[in-house]
C-alpha cells in the first residue's frame, strides 16, 4: 500500500482543513478512505442501536496537486485507516501559511499520516515541519461495514434555513431540553419543537423550499407523490448531536438539506461543489 498527496494552493489547504476540523467536531474517530479519484470520511455508528453515523466524500483532484496511491491490490485499489481527525486537524492548523504540504503513508513506531510543511523563511535554507498521525489499518475483510449508506425511504425532504440561524435556535432551545422534535413537510415548512411538562417552544420556519430529487418525486429514496403536502413528518431527537453538527460546521455548504423518516430518523445533507457530508441522527422514543 502506498499513498502520497501534495497540496500547494492555499486556498486548497486552508478548506481541507475546514473540512477536517469539521469532521473532528462529529467524532473522535473514523474511517478514512482512500481511493484513486477520492478520499472519505466514514462514522458508520449502527443508527438503529441509537448511534449516529457520517459520510463525508471529497474529490481529490479539487484539493491535491500531486495524487498517488496503490491500494490492497489491483483488485481492491483502496485503503481504509482509521484515524482520530482531532489529531489531522491540529497537524494541518498549524502549517496553514505553508508554501507546500505533503501527505504521505508511512510506517514508524507504527503506520502514520505524515504531514510535511514546507514554510515560508527569510533565508535560502528551507524550514519543514512534520507531523506524525497515528493510523490503524482496517483489513479487507472489514471493508463492508464503511460502504456508502443508503438514501433512506424519507417521507420528507426540505432545504434547511441558514445554518447560522438554526445553530442560535439550537443552542438557546438546549437551556431546556434534552430533545428536540424536527418536523417538516412538502409545502417547505419547518418546526423545530420543545415540548416538556413546564415548558412548550416552537419556531416556525416557511417558504424553506423541498429538494426535487429528479424529475419524479416518487423515486427509489424520494418523497411519495400521494403524501399530503401539508402533512408533517417527525422526528424527536438528541439536541446535543444536532447542536454537535451545527457547531462543528465549517463547510459554508451551497445547499443544506434534511431528509426525515419520521419517528425513526433525521438525515442532514451538506453539498459544496468539492464536499458532500451525510450525517444521520437517529429518532429517541
Amino acid at each position: 500500500m502506498k499513498f502520497r498527496g501534495k497540496i500547494l494552493d492555499i486556498a486548497c489547504l486552508n478548506h481541507f482543513t475546514r473540512v477536517i476540523t469539521t469532521i473532528s467536531k462529529l467524532t473522535k474517530t473514523c474511517i478514512l478512505r482512500l481511493t484513486p479519484d477520492n478520499l472519505f470520511f466514514v462514522l458508520s455508528g449502527k443508527v438503529a442501536n441509537g448511534g449516529v453515523s457520517m459520510w463525508c466524500e471529497l474529490s481529490q483532484a479539487n484539493f491535491f496537486d500531486e495524487y498517488q496511491m496503490e491500494g490492497v491490490s489491483p483488485e481492491d485499489n483502496e485503503i481504509c485507516l482509521e484515524v482520530a481527525p482531532e489529531n489531522l486537524s491540529r497537524a494541518l492548523k498549524t502549517i496553514q501559511n505553508a508554501k507546500a504540504v505533503k501527505v504521505k503513508l508511512t510506517k514508524k513506531h507504527c503506520p502514520c499520516l505524515t504531514v510535511a510543511a514546507e514554510l515560508p523563511t527569510l533565508s535560502s535554507i528551507n524550514r519543514v515541519v512534520t507531523h506524525d498521525v497515528p493510523v490503524d489499518v482496517i483489513p479487507r475483510r472489514l471493508w463492508n461495514e464503511f460502504k456508502e449508506p443508503s438514501m433512506p425511504d424519507f417521507d420528507v425532504s426540505i432545504y434547511l434555513p441558514p445554518l447560522k440561524t438554526l445553530k442560535n435556535i439550537v443552542d438557546k432551545m438546549k437551556n431546556l431540553s434534552n430533545f428536540l422534535v424536527m418536523e417538516a413537510n412538502l409545502s417547505g415548512e419547518m418546526n423545530l419543537k420543545i415540548e416538556t411538562d413546564l415548558v412548550s417552544v416552537t419556531t416556525h420556519f416557511k417558504d424553506l423550499g423541498n429538494p426535487p430529487w429528479g424529475d419524479e418525486a416518487s423515486q427509489d429514496g424520494g418523497p411519495s407523490q400521494s403524501r399530503d403536502p401539508e402533512a408533517m413528518a417527525q422526528a424527536r431527537v438528541d439536541i446535543r448531536k444536532l447542536q454537535q453538527f451545527l457547531m462543528g460546521q465549517q463547510v459554508n455548504p451551497s445547499k443544506a438539506m434534511c431528509n426525515i423518516v419520521h419517528e425513526r430518523v433525521v438525515h442532514l445533507i451538506l453539498l459544496h461543489e468539492d464536499v458532500s457530508l451525510q450525517y444521520f441522527i437517529p429518532a429517541v422514543a
